[in-house]
């Protein structure tokens, strides 16, 4: 006999999890289904995002990040440390607790919610008498049943065919969150914010870093002075970026991991490291969904097809996150977790996509929302930009952290904004007025217009709108 639910949530990651808070406030009876499991087995819901993803990456960042401010940036506050070492072992602990914290979080907000979770893998077993059948298996057993079904089931690293994860040599993102203890040698594939902020991590801790990126240009997805200013800072740091490689053969061995590759110049390399991390995309998690059971549609990448609602070809049947079409962000999965338990409740759920921010969490952080130049100039679209570093900023130089800018994008006939791109500090934070600001559809002068507070490194936006039409008052 299996249990009726209004909504069943495949997945409890962001998506998921969220999808379900907001169906079980609408009113209605909801079951989430996740199988990650910590390190006792336990359930740790939350997905890639907070086992091995955004959550711990942060917490590694931030820990390299106090390490090597001790080393060499302290002394310029007139803080003496003497020798500074850092415990990778204790590192690591903090990074697990912070997990753990959220994984917490999360089964307490279903408890409050009243949302039913079950541990384990949730899987299509059929259809009958207008409603969904799906199966529990792993550390709960259950048969579900309900008439809307979220599948949000998100995504896996993507594995090169000849050198497959162990995560002991070759590393995915999830090995790179667990290495024991600093590699003196790292090699990264991928140049993506993976690869650069893991890369960064171990930079910092004292490992020599050689990043290996397939596409002729350093951060294609980015503004482009944004990519050359930050592929300026990252080799000043210490990290060796090869552009415009092809990766030839890749052996491991207990000794460490060779990597053949023809470099730019057509040149044959080959490097040898402690570890590798492989950082070359990610593909949606759809096998053991058991898709064919109710012949729910997917694409030849293996993710589910959706509308630009999300929905699926199945009447009922919703899909989001990173298992559907566009960019794989936590925050993008949440809002359309939100949009579709909306919709299932009769109401306008809605998702912008084109006011989605992209943050890099290396140091210094990069962050943007809406168009590139590059993408202006390619639709032919008449645009202003304005620029404004923060070496000008009172609040930056007090930080001890001028590094970059912010730079705003407006059409040239109306002053709307169009895109924002800063790279320097807490751009991670920064750009939130951006992305507010945009979905007003404010012009560069409503930002130029609107009292700032001093000292702060938002000040550097208003300077950036003020350049826009070229009167900036600080540079």
């Amino acid at each position: 006999m299996s249990q009726s639910f209004d909504v069943i949530v495949i997945g409890g990651g962001p998506g998921g999890y969220i999808a379900a808070i907001r169906a079980a406030q609408l009113g209605f009876k909801v079951a989430c289904i996740d199988e990650w499991k910590n390190a006792a087995g336990g359930p740790a819901p939350g997905g890639t995002c907070t086992n091995v993803g955004c959550i711990p990456s942060k917490a590694l960042l931030q820990s390299s990040e106090h390490f090597e401010h001790a080393r060499h940036h302290f002394a310029d506050h007139g803080i003496s440390t003497g020798e500074v070492t850092m415990d990778v072992a204790k590192m690591l602990g903090r990074k697990d607790a912070v997990v753990k914290q959220n994984n917490d979080g999360i089964l307490y907000l279903f408890k409050k919610n009243k949302v039913t979770f079950f541990h384990g893998r949730g899987s299509f077993a059929g259809a009958a008498d207008g409603a969904y059948l799906v199966k529990v298996t792993g550390a709960q057993n259950a048969d579900l049943s309900a008439k809307q079904v979220v599948v949000a089931t998100g995504s896996s690293a993507r594995q090169l065919p000849a050198a497959p994860f162990d995560e002991v040599n070759i590393l995915s993102n999830d090995g790179a969150l667990r290495v024991g203890a600093t590699p003196r040698k790292l090699g990264v594939i991928g140049s993506g914010v993976i690869g650069l902020e893991m890369g960064s991590v171990w930079r910092r801790l004292g490992a020599e870093v050689t990043v290996l990126e397939a596409m002729p240009t350093f951060l294609a997805a980015a503004d482009e002075s944004v990519a050359k200013e930050a592929l300026k800072i990252f080799t000043k740091q210490g990290l060796k970026i090869e552009l415009g490689v092809k990766i030839g053969e890749i052996s491991n061995s207990q000794q460490g991991v060779s990597v053949s590759y023809t470099n730019a110049k057509g040149a044959e390399v080959q490097l040898d490291v402690d570890k590798l991390i492989v950082s070359i995309g990610r593909v949606p998690n759809t096998q053991g969904l058991n898709a064919e059971a109710v012949g729910l549609k997917l694409d030849e990448r293996g993710a589910i097809v959706v509308d630009d609602e999300c929905r699926t070809n199945l009447p009922g049947v919703w899909a989001v996150g990173d298992v559907v079409r566009g960019p794989m962000l936590a925050h993008k999965a949440e809002e359309e977790g939100v949009a579709v338990a909306e919709r299932i409740a009769g109401q306008h759920g809605h998702v912008d996509f084109g006011i989605i921010p992209w943050v890099i969490y290396t140091s210094p952080e990069i962050a943007w929302v809406g168009r590139t130049e590059q993408q202006l100039k390619a639709d032919g679209v008449v645009y202003k930009a304005g620029q404004f570093p923060f070496l000008a900023n009172g609040r930056a130089r007090a930080l001890g952290d001028t590094t970059g800018f912010v730079k705003i994008l407006a059409d040239a006939k109306t002053d709307e904004i169009l895109g924002v791109h800063i790279i320097g500090p807490m751009a991670s934070e920064l750009i939130a007025e951006a992305v507010m600001a945009m979905a007003f559809k404010a012009s560069a002068e409503d930002i130029a217009r609107i009292c700032h507070a001093h000292p702060s490194l938002s000040e550097s936006t208003r300077e950036a709108a003020l350049a826009v039409d070229k009167r900036t008052l600080n540079f």
